[in-house]
């Protein structure tokens, strides 16, 4: 029997699971990150906890499998995207701690760029798919050698190297020899051409970026190299995949058209767009979802055309899903248990009350980060469950946005009107909240599949890693998905609009209020 280990560095923990490379789950262990928010608008983590987080979960469960060996098992790695770290690779110690993608202390660079004509935005779109926003990584980068200019110097000399947490941590397990990311990490960085697959050289210049420190982009899937988990345990590593692609491959979503949207303290919605990248008019952002290498020989993105190879996404952040129930409990005191919230808001006769959840501002696809969380609508015999089912229909109504949005950007394309938008893939632990799947399927009028198996970002990679290690056909990933629920629309047309033309009026009094 051969098996697959897949690894998940998130951004409150790492898990870790071991599954067959059919893909059926054997195992999983978990080990937690802490978190850290020095100043207001920074988000912190300590590089080596990142990497005692990796070790402590894979090492769970390699201490309850001692029949895993090289022989029988490889490994899938995913990582929380934009998230990175400096360190010295002469000794291996970080220079930096690790700045978290929520960080938001590159907002003032990315002004800066845009009011000296540093960088041209459309043109940035063109190359990277993405937006200049402080979420990635390259104004935060800038930050930090602007704050100091020493290890901008080092990083010159070569002393000082860029990663990715999967960069940091793979750099680690094997003892330096490997310095590495993928394409669908490397285009959440700002740095990064996803037309020609390589780092692109005028916007190293624009962020100040020596070429020398950053690491060598491979494919998605691929022989890479050899980790060592634990001592005296080394593996082949044969996948690599930002977190949300690695979602996205779990959900199987291998067609044009396939969406899924994992939940959690946000979410986070993409879709498969085939191998050509789309830019979107609805003010969605382009990625790459991944591209499947050759021959254990083949070590770099070939530039020769190898387009089959690849696939691209469209890509709408929530930041604030689940964040915003724990709101309710944590802050407002309405709520015991989040898990009430469903019950609860199924309760409500008063649909008057409507919430604007822009904890963090809204991003795709209005983008506007001066937003705050607003509440209309509010009345005398309003109650506690009332805005308990607002709060949930206004995540219900920005899920609605994102998808929506996906569907209008291909269908804008005269080749794709052929494609059946027919469900939503979901994922996370707010799918077992049934008011809310079951409001975003009638707001979008699409059955609603909430994935069987709890992790699926962790089981994608894993299953990333089987495909190129075992050659295990995409297929067999397909056929065997299952869905735990479906939900099916069950509302009428005109309650529909009347709940989105409400929401539409709340966004518009949000904007003017921030003006």
């Amino acid at each position: 029997m051969r098996f697959v280990i897949g690894i998940d560095l998130g951004t409150t923990q790492t898990k870790s699971v071991l599954v067959d490379e059919l893909g059926n789950l054997i195992d999983k262990s978990s080990a937690s990150i802490p978190v850290y928010f020095p100043r207001t608008g920074w988000v912190e983590q300590k590089p080596l906890e990142i990497l005692e987080s990796v070790k402590t979960s894979v090492g769970n469960l390699l201490k309850r499998h001692p029949e895993l060996t090289s022989e029988n098992t490889v490994v899938g790695f995913d990582n929380q995207g934009e998230t990175f770290i400096l360190w010295n690779k002469n000794i291996g110690e970080a220079v930096t701690p690790a700045i978290v993608w929520q960080d938001t202390r590159g907002q003032k660079i990315c002004e800066d760029l845009l009011t000296t004509n540093a960088v041209d935005e459309n043109q940035l779109r063109k190359t990277t798919g993405l937006r200049l926003d402080s979420y990635f990584s390259a104004p935060k980068l800038l930050w930090v050698f602007q704050q100091q200019p020493e290890i901008l110097a080092a990083a010159r000399a070569g002393d000082v190297i860029f990663g990715t947490t999967d960069s940091f941590v793979l750099w680690h397990l094997s003892n330096g020899k490997l310095h590495i990311t993928d394409p669908s990490t490397a285009s959440r960085t700002l740095l990064f051409n996803i037309n020609i697959m390589d780092w692109d050289q005028n916007l190293l210049d624009a962020f100040q970026v020596p070429k020398c420190m950053l690491p060598t982009v491979k494919p998605s899937a691929g022989y890479v190299g050899d980790i060592e988990l634990t001592p005296g345990n080394m593996f082949s590593l044969h996948g690599l995949l930002v977190d949300q692609q690695a979602s996205l491959f779990g959900q199987a979503c291998f067609e044009e058209g396939d969406m899924k949207c994992s939940f959690g303290t946000g979410s986070f919605l993409l879709m498969n767009i085939g191998t050509v990248p789309k830019l979107s008019s609805n003010g969605l952002l382009t990625t790459v979802a991944w591209v499947l290498g050759g021959s254990e020989s083949e070590t770099e993105i070939e530039t020769e055309d190898r387009s089959n190879l690849r696939s691209y996404a469209l890509d709408g952040g929530v930041f604030v899903t689940g964040a915003a129930v724990q709101w309710l409990k944590d802050n407002l005191e309405i709520l015991d248990d989040v898990g009430d919230s469903d019950e609860m808001a199924s309760k409500s006769t008063d649909s008057d009350v409507v919430v604007v959840p822009a904890f963090q501002g809204l991003a795709a696809p209005h983008w506007e980060t001066s937003f705050k969380c607003s509440m209309f609508g509010i009345s005398r015999s309003t109650s506690k469950i009332d805005i308990v089912r607002a709060t949930l229909d206004g995540i219900a109504c920005r899920i609605y946005e994102v998808a929506k949005s996906m569907i209008l950007d291909l269908r804008a394309d005269e080749n794709e009107n052929q494609i059946n938008f027919n469900r939503l893939k979901v994922d996370g632990g707010p799918t077992k909240n049934s008011y809310l799947m079951q409001r975003i399927s009638d707001l979008l009028d699409m059955e609603v599949h909430v994935m069987q198996n709890t992790e699926g970002t962790a089981i994608g990679v894993a299953n990333l890693a089987s495909f190129s290690a075992y050659g295990t056909d995409l297929s067999v990933f397909s056929n065997s998905w299952k869905a735990e629920r479906i939900y099916k629309p069950a509302m009428m047309s005109a309650e529909r609009e009347r709940i989105l033309g409400k929401w539409g009026r709340a966004i518009e009094a949000t904007r003017i209020f921030h003006a």
